[in-house]
């Protein structure tokens, strides 16, 4: 699958159900196994895994401090489909600019992710597009913690499996 111009795209078979893979991202608890790079810790501050619901969550890393994201689920398909935006903030759930908090010029202030879960027999082709230029989200490592994380969440499904 080929991704839009200034789009980030990647997809990660799962050795698990599509029902497992998804619930491992709208289930708190599962997401905070796998939702943080390597090395790094989440705690959410607030999760309402509904359309409309809204998220605050602090990744913990232990070499570049704290990163504060809040969002909205803009659409939930159950097993199917997740999409919701994700801004840069502080830990008041305040937007923040992305260029303070450390990131290139060109990342954008707001993107929205669009996350797609396919069966394949017992395993699941899982899909994210997220508006963030790819060569930026490597220049800025995003793209490579997306990798980990989706192998940390590999993990996780298969031994819930």
């Amino acid at each position: 699958m080929k991704s839009e111009e200034n789009e980030l795209l990647i997809s990660h078979l799962f050795d698990a159900p599509r029902d497992l893979v998804f619930n491992a991202w709208t289930d708190p608890e599962q997401l905070k196994h796998w939702y943080a790079p390597d090395g790094c810790t989440i705690e959410f501050k607030s999760i309402e895994v509904k359309a409309g619901g809204h998220f605050h969550y602090v990744i913990q890393d232990p070499l570049h401090g704290s990163c504060w994201i809040v969002g909205t689920y803009l659409e939930i398909l159950q097993n199917e489909k997740l999409v919701f935006t994700m801004v840069m903030s502080n830990e008041a759930g305040e937007a923040v600019s992305s260029l303070a908090n450390g990131k290139v010029e060109d990342w954008p202030e707001r993107h929205v992710a669009r996350v797609s879960f396919e069966s394949i027999g017992q395993r699941t082709k899982m899909t994210i597009h997220q508006t963030v230029d790819e060569e930026k989200a490597k220049e800025t490592g995003a793209y490579q913690s997306w990798i980990k994380m989706f192998n940390k969440l590999n993990l996780l499904v298969k031994q819930t499996s």
